[in-house]
């Protein structure tokens, strides 16, 4: 099987959308023998890389202050649902910045084609984001998080300072534009079936299950 999901590392639905259905891939036993690609899809490409704590209120209430009480509600149930996941969400602390760097060492990691290596990426630039409060567009945050995950930090200084894998993040972009995806996350299972959001991890399993059997089917 294969599975190509398209998600932004600032996209709270995202990280526990792409957990829940790696959690399904583990139940059902297909993890290991599954292609898993990441394809990029920014929120917001516009975004500024530079913001300041408590911004992120704002994505909730669009500036309008009467809008705070049912906005630190909606965070209160995101954090909820990242937590049944065993994810440790701090909206209140998170710094919403542009994620193209992120992205574009993301693409770093999976040139090295050890799929390991690009889930750790993965998991520690999601955790910067959403339980560490630090900026992901930060180079020496970036820096510091991509080393942790196992990359070295002489080939992540080289693509910051440069251009590299950008074409890349936006070819992925493009791709989702042609095929129709409007949002994030977006799942793609054997380039033929299609899974919108962060659905009930039950959902997960019976579409993986379903694909599985047509594989059997067919094989």
């Amino acid at each position: 099987m294969e599975i190509e999901y398209w998600s932004d590392i600032a996209c709270p639905f995202c990280y526990i959308g792409s957990t829940r259905m790696k959690r399904a891939m583990k139940e059902i036993g297909i993890y290991q023998d599954t292609k898993l690609v990441l394809k990029a899809f920014q929120l917001n490409p516009m975004e500024a890389k530079t913001a300041k704590p408590g911004d992120y209120l704002n994505h909730f209430t669009g500036g309008r202050k009467e809008m705070a009480d049912q906005a630190k509600e909606k965070m209160a149930y995101i954090s909820q649902m990242a937590a049944e996941e065993g994810l440790d969400f701090h909206l209140d602390q998170v710094i919403p910045t542009n994620t193209m760097d992120a992205h574009r060492l993301i693409k770093l990691a999976a040139s090295h084609g050890d799929r390991e290596l690009t889930e750790r990426v993965i998991n520690r630039f999601y955790q910067v984001y959403f339980t560490d409060g630090e900026s992901i567009a930060d180079a020496d945050v970036l820096t510091r998080a991509a080393h942790d995950a196992g990359l070295a930090d002489d080939e992540v200084q080289q693509v910051l300072a440069s251009q590299d894998y950008q074409k890349e993040v936006v070819a992925d972009e493009q791709q989702a534009q042609e095929m129709g995806i409007q949002g994030a996350p977006f799942f793609v299972l054997n380039h033929k079936y299609g899974i919108s959001g962060a659905q009930p991890y039950d959902v997960f399993v019976k579409a993986l299950r379903q694909v599985l059997a047509e594989e059997e089917a067919e094989a």
